[in-house]
């Protein structure tokens, strides 16, 4: 039996709660993770998962036994990156993650030029606009929009972004320019399904203007609320780096900038604890000052 495996089976079969969700994120058969489970407690000669038709959960042998793998695997991991010489030269397996949108139009040019400048590092970028767990996904590092909360991770800031409104030239010049936050109760609004209250737009620096809308178009991306607009659908309302390009075409007009809300920051976050890999200070050192001029020059 390899233990390490069978721990790493173990750890993953918690996580997913059950045996065949396990095996459907491996890609191996059912059986072989029931298999190296099973051995692992004849292994111990102590059960350490309740199974039932819906779910299992662990015992309390369980319990003390899944902490003591969570630690083994994580000083093995670190031995091998020792080994391998992460501490010595950057190199090695980089693994980042960023919301969509801005990990598209700013992180991947930068990252292109990243790679070049350091042969040995191979980076893995995952674009998802979910708040990815760097410790249990066993990633290096994430660029975060929002107010963070309180945890063990490191944070060095980027810089801000800005939630804007804004409609083509010919839209505003068929249905005017609103002066004031109220106005937009008499425009045709395109909304972003992803905010929490799409029925509403608030602005100011508290939050505290609330204004009712009248959403004639909702998508669920904010590309596709970009798009409406430019084609003169409505006002929508964005992250300004999300219509970065469309401003500086002429496609797009700003509108109530004098009530936007208080800026966004935007954050590089990664591990700490420990001497830091020398690919990650790497990245750091390379990535933090490009960005930071990416998002200074979208801010003007």
């Amino acid at each position: 039996m390899d233990r390490i495996e069978s721990m790493k089976l173990l750890i993953i079969t918690v996580e997913e709660r059950s045996l065949s969700a396990a095996a459907r994120r491996l890609g191996i058969p059912l059986a072989t993770v029931s298999r190296n489970v099973a051995n692992l407690e004849k292994h111990l000669g102590a059960k350490l998962l309740n199974r039932s038709n819906r779910q299992l959960a662990l015992t309390d042998a369980g319990h003390a036994y899944f902490a003591a793998c969570k630690r083994i695997l994580d000083d093995l991991h670190e031995a091998e990156r020792v080994a391998a010489g992460e501490y010595v030269a950057p190199r090695g397996n980089l693994i980042v993650t960023a919301p969509i949108v801005f990990g598209r139009l700013h992180l991947v040019p930068i990252l292109v030029a990243f790679m070049e400048a350091h042969p040995d590092v191979d980076v893995r970028l995952v674009l998802s606009d979910g708040v990815a767990n760097l410790v249990e996904q066993n990633m290096d590092a994430a660029l975060r929009i929002g107010v963070l909360p309180d945890s063990s991770l490191l944070a060095t800031k980027i810089g801000e972004i800005r939630r804007i409104v804004c409609a083509s030239p010919a839209y505003f010049e068929k249905r005017g320019v609103p002066q004031q936050p109220s106005d937009l109760r008499m425009h045709c609004c395109i909304t972003f399904e992803g905010q929490s209250r799409p029925e509403s737009w608030t602005f100011g620096a508290s939050g505290s203007v609330v204004v009712p809308i009248r959403s004639r178009l909702a998508a669920t991306t904010a590309e596709a609320c970009v798009d409406a607009a430019i084609f003169g659908a409505g006002v929508t309302r964005v992250l300004s780096y999300q219509v970065e390009e469309p401003v500086r075409k002429g496609e797009l007009v700003l509108a109530l900038e004098d009530y936007e809300p208080t800026p966004i920051p935007v954050n590089l976050v990664y591990r700490g604890g420990g001497l830091i890999p020398l690919k990650l200070r790497a990245f750091i050192d390379f990535v933090v000052p490009r960005l930071r001029a990416r998002l200074n020059h979208s801010a003007r």
